[in-house]
């Protein structure tokens, strides 16, 4: 069924329709048409203020829980929320149960892609263990995108030597979520006055500064590649501020989570903010910011990750660490403090982390096949129990109006309606397309 989107700003650097307002025609899963003004008789029609057209997103670092797990999130789940996030390809955490650790289950998670291509991450320890290195190379030519233990930052450094060593044979990202865990292990949140007012254990940002600074260390040993994901403190996105101007090759992502509240936000044990790595203080914050606005961060991490109502709806100290970001991830970035434009922030979410993990790049271009994200910065929407995609709910923005919704995605020959477009999206479990 055709689509036509009206008067849309079009947002991909490498189309000549760059930053030009168009009229887009669709059909067949293929962008047939560009052009100031299209008339067609299109049952789907997509018309809104400050409408904009991009290359499909990216995420970097998603959980959704399947295997294992599949009461707080399902691969199907997963791929509706980040949908409805504007998403069409996301890269999956290892930290399931059994865990991608081998060629087998990077191609069972593969196969499950619909409209949003699943990018497995290979684990980098056997069995996430954090002792011997996975089958890295198998997994490589199976279809995994970078490697990385996950929730599970590697301790060892002996391992992490070897494992940016070796993915320089065939030219792998190694993923880190910056922790040193023996001083961070016990604690709930960040380390400072709020953690001693509530009297609960505290995890310093020395935790954080003291890997990236191990890592990069390493990191200049091999000449490999490395991305951070989740940097939440002022002394280490200064540490690879630094490495960056020499030259390293290295590359990081925050969760706009740290840019947006800080540990105030725990309030009296408000366990939807307990995550991992933990909101830290507004003079990180700020610096973070500041990182954003200097182009010292490439690219916008979700950190995904589902929790069921039990496992937050205890005491402080036993709930369970996470948040759900994929559908509001437009959302939050409107929220942000910064100077960052909305063509900036899309290259961020599109071509950016694209080039990083060596995914296909897309142009919006007459004759290409459609992966876009059509979404509109004007339009407000009610973020409730009927409109959260995930089976999860641990988000501090559900019950509240959101400026900013995704109405389209289109990728793989298939399409997602969402919203305030003049046809709604099909009820089924399955993505499945409304245009052949």
């Amino acid at each position: 069924m055709p689509m036509l989107i009206k008067k849309a700003t079009i947002l991909s650097p490498g189309s000549k329709f760059h930053l030009k307002k168009k009229d887009l025609l669709i059909s067949n899963g293929m962008i047939q048409q560009i052009a100031d003004k299209i008339e067609t008789k299109s049952k789907i029609v997509i018309e809104e203020k400050n409408l904009f057209v991009s290359n499909g997103w990216v995420d970097v670092f998603a959980d959704f829980c399947d295997p294992g797990h599949e009461h707080r999130e399902t691969l199907e789940s997963g791929m509706r929320a980040a949908a409805s996030g504007g998403y069409t390809d996301v890269l999956l955490l290892p930290n399931t149960k059994p865990g991608i650790s081998n060629k087998a289950m990077v191609e069972a998670i593969r196969q499950q892609s619909q409209l949003v291509n699943l990018h497995p991450i290979g684990a980098l320890s056997k069995n996430l263990e954090g002792k011997d290195l996975a089958e890295m190379y198998d997994m490589h030519f199976a279809g995994a995108k970078a490697f990385s233990d996950g929730h599970l930052p590697v301790q060892n450094a002996g391992l992490m030597l070897k494992a940016l060593q070796y993915v320089k044979t065939f030219n792998g990202v190694i993923v880190q979520v910056p922790e040193e865990k023996t001083l961070s292990s016990h604690g709930l949140m960040n380390e400072g006055y709020h953690a001693v007012r509530l009297g609960v254990a505290g995890k310093p940002d020395i935790a954080e500064s003291i890997l990236i600074q191990r890592d990069l260390d390493l990191l200049e040993y091999t000449n490999s590649q490395l991305h951070f994901t989740g940097v939440s403190t002022k002394r280490g996105i200064e540490l690879i501020r630094q490495a960056k101007k020499k030259g390293f090759n290295v590359t990081c992502s925050v969760n706009p989570v740290h840019l947006i509240y800080t540990e105030e936000h725990v309030g009296e044990y408000n366990s939807l903010f307990k995550i991992n790595p933990p909101l830290r203080t507004e003079s990180d914050r700020k610096a973070l910011l500041k990182a954003l606005n200097d182009g010292v961060i490439d690219c916008f991490a979700s950190h995904h990750l589902p929790q069921d109502w039990d496992a937050k709806e205890v005491e402080f100290e036993y709930a369970a660490p996470g948040m759900i970001g994929l559908q509001t991830m437009l959302n939050m970035i409107l929220m942000l403090e910064s100077n960052l434009t909305i063509e900036q922030a899309v290259e961020m979410l599109s071509a950016s982390p694209r080039k990083i993990f060596n995914l296909p790049e897309s142009s919006i271009s007459e004759g290409q096949v459609a992966c876009l994200n059509v979404f509109s910065t004007d339009q407000v929407w009610l973020y409730d129990k009927q409109a959260n995609q995930s089976k999860s709910a641990n988000s501090p923005l559900m019950n509240q109006q959101l400026k900013g919704q995704v109405l389209a995605v289109l990728n793989n020959h298939q399409t997602y309606l969402l919203a305030k477009t003049s046809i709604q999206k099909e009820s089924n479990l399955h993505l499945k397309t409304v245009t052949k």
